[in-house]
């Protein structure tokens, strides 16, 4: 990456808004974050885009005082995007109408009809999934509640391509963030969905770009008011999970499966006929930076896990002698116990204990990290991509959970990623790729399967009573 300087990253998750800053040879210098606030609107929750640009572009300025930015790379989460009109400004960042918040509840009649138009699993590359996750069904109720202001917007934009337009004025569309079940990409035939030509929403959609290629210089009044250098490209970039998938690929790593782990548990892999994904579960077909098809598998794992192990969890790793007394005891946890199914169907708030519950905080700890491993492993099964399994995100700062997984899996090389930062440093693989500079090297640690007397079979009472448990819808 020599001669670009150092790299700006804007990581947009659901909770929180990140700014990295790291060097040409990748390595991550500082680092500034801010809550993603949802703010209480008339019809809907929304997120403070407004908020969110006055901290970014004052953050970036003061980033930009100690450190020779010249390339930023925004990344984002796949659950929603922004509506904007003709110009990226102050005043409400831009937008034509405010971002919805995904985990608001749509309503019942806007529901009905979106299930109704939202075509076949193809078209989706998703289940339809819960609350207003999906942007096409958030397009459809803003149309359906805003009609002047929709008729009045000029783009639809997903979150890295927002922020994107937002500092350059420049609007893309791009494959990874389209196919990260927007509903609005079909990905294996790379069309848009029955939806978007039905509304007459391609004209909101511009041009794809491919997530390295620039954008543009940000732009001047922006430069001019903050003092920032002239010479700052932003890059299109790229959905958050996608880009840290991409560092694999980057790394020529082959024949894989990725499990990356934090408020959700995505299992991503190209090792997959998704033809034949089985659609009654949390199956997913994304899309690579080249906008080919990726298999998915995924479920609301860090929920799970904080469900499971309460509040006042500590940084005390987990002992294999609590799991072990688990496991004799048959203490299970059902999932599941927020608002997404996951891989098992109409388990949404069923999420309960059977068995003698915990008996300490030890124990519920270790208890969210049995869980999260089965559901893991669960995700692996569904999708059978690859004869490599690889780990990486929060679950790994606890050794047991990877360890069970290994343990799951015997047929399976299993490996852990320790990088901290798997999507920042999928970023910075996109501006290694936009410099032609050479990825920086992955490292991969072997993991150790556990030894747990009983495991194997307590895993197979897991899943069957987790099986049994869905089948019908809440009343």
């Amino acid at each position: 990456m020599t001669g670009i300087g150092d790299i700006a990253v804007i990581d947009v998750g659901k909770t929180n808004i990140e700014l990295w800053v790291a060097s040409k040879d990748g390595t991550l210098l500082e680092s500034r974050s801010t809550p993603n606030s949802v703010l209480e609107g008339q019809t809907w929750r929304y997120h403070d885009l407004e908020g969110a640009s006055i901290w970014l572009i004052t953050t970036l300025a003061e980033l930009c005082k100690r450190h020779p930015i010249r390339m930023i790379v925004p990344v984002g989460h796949g659950s929603g995007g922004v509506l904007v009109g003709s110009d990226p400004d102050d005043a409400g960042a831009g937008q034509a109408l405010p971002m919805i918040d995904y985990e608001q509840a749509c309503p019942a009649d806007i529901d009905a009809e979106y299930r109704k138009k939202a075509g076949t699993f193809e078209d989706r590359g998703s289940p339809v999934m819960m609350a207003s996750t999906h942007a096409a069904r958030q397009l459809l109720w803003m149309e359906r509640t805003y009609p002047t202001e929709f008729r009045n917007a000029r783009h639809f934009l997903n979150i890295a391509q927002f922020w994107g337009w937002w500092l350059t004025g420049v609007a893309a569309s791009e494959y990874s963030a389209m196919g990260a079940q927007s509903h609005l990409w079909n990905v294996p035939q790379r069309r848009w969905t029955p939806i978007v030509l039905e509304r007459g929403w391609e004209t909101l959609m511009p041009a794809f770009k491919a997530a390295w290629d620039p954008l543009g210089p940000v732009r001047e009044d922006l430069v001019q008011r903050f003092d920032l250098p002239q010479d700052m490209v932003v890059l299109t970039g790229a959905h958050d999970s996608t880009a840290n998938f991409f560092r694999y690929l980057a790394a020529q790593v082959k024949d894989f499966t990725l499990v990356s782990t934090g408020t959700w548990v995505v299992a991503l892999s190209r090792d997959v006929e998704t033809e034949k994904l089985d659609q009654s579960l949390g199956t997913t077909i994304n899309a690579d930076m080249d906008g080919n098809p990726i298999g998915g598998a995924l479920t609301m794992g860090g929920r799970e896990f904080s469900a499971i192990a309460g509040a006042d969890t500590s940084d005390e790793v987990v002992k294999q002698k609590d799991v072990a007394r688990l496991i004799t005891r048959g203490t299970m946890a059902m999932p599941s116990f927020g608002d997404n199914d996951g891989q098992f169907p109409c388990s949404a708030r069923r999420g309960h204990i059977v068995g003698a519950s915990p008996a300490n905080q030890a124990e519920r700890a270790a208890l969210a990290v049995l869980h999260s491993a089965l559901l893991t492993v669960t995700c692996t099964d569904v999708l059978n991509g690859g004869s490599r399994l690889i780990l990486d995100g929060t679950f790994l700062k606890d050794p047991m959970y990877a360890q069970i997984v290994a343990a799951l899996r015997p047929g399976l090389r299993t490996e852990a990623s320790h990088e901290t930062h798997g999507v920042v440093a999928g970023a910075l693989q996109l501006a290694c790729r936009a410099s032609g500079s050479p990825p920086p090297p992955l490292t991969l640690e072997p993991v150790r399967s556990v030894v747990l007397p009983g495991l194997t079979e307590y895993a197979t009472q897991w899943r069957e009573a987790a099986n049994r448990q869905g089948g019908q819808p809440y009343d």
